[in-house]
């Protein structure tokens, strides 16, 4: 049997606010989770947010991921106390590879500033419609698959060459989807070959150079028509078999959050946590309903013992490149802010820079979360 406190490491947990208060910190002391992913609701100043990191480190006995979702423009959680980079439409669309692996560096090295060493991207999604309503507005490196291959992989480069582990997802690609899995579970009714010839190619091209994937939670009838309205995250016939097996990713997996809509109205939460491990995921992401992190490890401890000795192999194998954070400065932060605010200018000019990248309407919890 595996040690109980040692299968903490197969979740990935949110962080209720600012501070971490002595009932949190007592609840991640005993469970010991895997990681830690954080958003707008634990940022307040560049201060308290390398103090809320430090003292979630402070509490691991295993290093921690400690990720976000710094992608760009409206996903970028820092811009709360700082610059707001360009999205990845913006970039591909000034189409300067030297910005686009200067936006990578740059993230690397603000992420690394407050001790984040993991973050959530680059998203590998096509763009068939820059308007759709499906939560990837803004975010998406390309229109075709070369053009997606082409600009993610200098920006994962970018970021990697500065010490940030990388995520690519929402694995398989969820470009078609007509709802937000936020709010609803996607149904995308594509072929196996049509998902080869678009969806598919960015993600193989650039698996070699990720050092994780995230799924995504989108059914699909081409390799589940027998479980229908199954998310593709729970799916053993989409990780274990095609992922893991037909395309041979031994990286590390993970969940999107399985706190959205498309989850939450689907499966009850034991069943989700269940198979989301067994498919082949080795870390259950849980943002919102950290109360629930106790009951997940429960269920995990149920669950076979060669499944959970391969997540914590390939977990201890992707934890062991990690870096540690730099040093705190302020200076170091307002520098590296200041060169992000001039990549804005040299990608948006002047005066688009200075507006505001969404909105004051209708916001995706993609960027509220």
């Amino acid at each position: 049997m595996q040690d109980s406190k040692r299968l903490g490491q197969l979740l990935l947990t949110g962080v209720p606010g600012t501070v971490l208060d002595s009932e949190t910190a007592e609840r991640f002391r005993k469970l010991q989770p895997g990681g830690f992913i954080l958003f707008g609701r634990n940022i307040e100043s560049p201060e308290q947010l390398r103090k809320l990191i430090d003292d979630l480190r402070d509490l691991s006995e295993i290093e921690p991921f400690i990720t976000i979702d710094q992608e760009g423009g409206r996903v970028s959680r820092l811009r709360l106390i700082g610059s707001e980079p360009p999205n990845a439409q913006q970039l591909r669309e000034k189409a300067d590879l030297q910005l686009i692996e200067r936006h990578g560096r740059l993230t690397g090295q603000i992420l690394r500033v407050f001790g984040f060493n993991l973050d959530l991207c680059p998203v590998l999604d096509l763009s068939f419609d820059d308007e759709a309503d499906n939560s990837l507005k803004g975010r998406c490196w390309g229109k075709t698959p070369d053009e997606v291959i082409l600009n993610a992989t200098r920006f994962n480069q970018g970021m990697r060459k500065e010490g940030v582990l990388s995520s690519g997802k929402h694995f398989p690609g969820y470009a078609s989807a007509d709802v937000d899995p936020h709010h609803e579970l996607p149904v995308i009714n594509k072929t196996l070959e049509e998902m080869e010839e678009l969806e598919l190619r960015p993600f193989r091209a650039l698996l070699p150079d990720l050092d994780s994937i995230m799924t995504c939670h989108s059914h699909y009838p081409c390799w589940d028509a027998d479980r229908p309205r199954w998310p593709a995250s729970l799916s053993k016939n989409i990780i274990g078999q095609f992922l893991r097996n037909q395309l041979a990713y031994e990286g590390l997996v993970m969940t999107d959050d399985l706190d959205m809509g498309a989850i939450l109205n689907e499966v009850t939460f034991d069943e989700t946590i269940r198979a989301c491990i067994e498919a082949g995921n080795d870390l259950a992401m849980i943002c919102h309903r950290v109360e629930l992190v106790e009951q997940a490890a429960r269920v995990i401890e149920t669950l076979p013992d060669p499944i959970l000795h391969d997540a914590l192999l390939r977990i201890d194998k992707t934890k062991s490149k990690m870096k540690a954070p730099y040093d705190w400065s302020i200076e170091k932060f307002q520098e590296i802010d200041s060169q992000i605010w001039d990549l804005r200018v040299d990608t948006l000019g002047e005066e688009r820079a200075r507006e505001l990248s969404v909105e004051d309407g209708k916001r995706s919890p993609v960027e509220l979360y």
